[in-house]
């Protein structure tokens, strides 16, 4: 298993930024490792996710364009990069890992499907008003 702390949350108007870190104890370097989000009232959503080689990475089309994901495997970190922010990504986010070699199926398929992820975090509120 492992610990993730995310961190980097908070207010900013429709157009800013917000750089949201998660640090990762334990084996990091071999995990599938993602950002959710959550809104009141509505289910858990996938916003992208990046392989353990930092090769491959997918979006969300909500996002696409406007946040981007990457890793540090020598830090065990992981980030998302939002810019353009909308009033629309108003929410709670969570980072999730996932072992590379866990029977959850192709991640190119489920990668952000949150019942492929089996750790996460407590999560960091993002507010954007417009």
């Amino acid at each position: 298993q492992v610990q993730l702390v995310e961190s980097g949350g908070g207010s900013v108007q429709a157009g800013g930024s917000l750089r949201l870190s998660c640090a990762a104890s334990g084996l990091f370097y071999n995990k599938y490792m993602a950002w959710f989000r959550q809104a009141p009232g509505k289910e858990r959503q996938g916003v992208a996710s990046i392989a353990p080689n930092t090769a491959y990475t997918k979006y969300d089309d909500s996002v696409k364009g406007r946040f981007t994901i990457s890793r540090d495997n020598t830090k065990n970190m992981l980030y998302l990069q939002m810019d353009s922010l909308k009033s629309e990504d108003t929410a709670m986010y969570y980072c999730a890992a996932v072992p590379s070699d866990s029977n959850g199926g192709s991640w190119s398929l489920r990668g952000l499907q949150p019942d492929y992820y089996k750790s996460w975090g407590q999560g960091t509120q993002v507010t954007v008003s417009s």
